[in-house]
């Protein structure tokens, strides 16, 4: 399965030493990630490094090894998808049209999201944590 991380799950890995941060670690694989969550993460570097108390250094270290972790998806590969992306997700956050498209782009995918409005479409996999844990203690 693919698995595709919203931007606040790759924010709370930043920002805390969690299970989100060592599931991103641990996972054998590789995770999908819109490229246009950078312009998101540039408007918001400053809060980010705020609240991980780490020195700019380490900061950038720490993200550096997060996104070794990613595979960036290029918006050319999502134009396709965005349309349809739009249709599913029009009536609960418009934001998350490229997660959605990233899903569609990429068979077999589920998005890594604590965002419970996700799961009110059904044409797309959304996993919490706990959820994606349990795939992967289930897969094992």
């Amino acid at each position: 399965m693919n698995i595709i991380i919203d931007s606040n799950v790759l924010f709370s890995a930043l920002i805390k030493d969690s299970k989100t941060r060592s599931i991103l670690f641990e996972y054998d694989g590789f995770f999908l990630f819109p490229s246009y969550i950078f312009k998101e993460m540039q408007e918001h570097i400053d809060e980010l490094h705020e609240k991980t108390k780490l020195q700019k250094e380490d900061f950038r270290k720490l993200l550096h090894l997060i996104l070794k972790k990613v595979l960036i998806v290029s918006d050319e590969v999502l134009d396709p998808f965005k349309q349809e992306a739009i249709e599913i997700i029009k009536n609960i956050d418009l934001d998350d049209t490229l997660f959605i498209a990233c899903a569609l782009a990429y068979s077999d995918s589920a998005i890594w999201s604590e965002d419970k409005r996700l799961k009110k479409q059904d044409k797309i996999k959304i996993l919490n944590t706990k959820e994606l844990i349990e795939y992967f203690d289930e897969t094992k």
